[in-house]
C-alpha cells in the first residue's frame, strides 16, 4: 500500500506533537517493535515518517540504513 506524501508529513507532525523531543526515540522503539514482528511494510511507513521528521527538526535527510 503507497502512503501518500501527506499523509507521512501528517503523521510525523502528529507523533512530534504528541512526544516532543522524545518522537525519535517512539518512533525508533515502533520500527523495532514492527521489524521484529516482521512487517516490513509497518517498518517502510515509520523509516519514512521518520525521515519526514528529521526534515522537520533539520532540514537534512537521515543517513540510509
Amino acid at each position: 500500500m503507497m502512503t501518500s506524501e501527506r499523509e507521512l508529513w501528517v503523521c510525523a507532525l502528529a507523533v512530534e506533537k504528541q512526544h516532543g523531543e522524545q518522537a525519535g526515540v517512539w518512533i525508533a522503539e515502533r520500527i523495532g517493535a514492527l521489524a521484529l514482528a516482521g512487517d516490513g511494510e509497518g517498518v517502510a511507513r515509520w523509516k519514512a515518517i521518520a525521515e519526514k521528521l528529521s526534515l522537520l527538526w533539520t532540514g537534512e535527510r537521515p543517513l540510509s540504513m
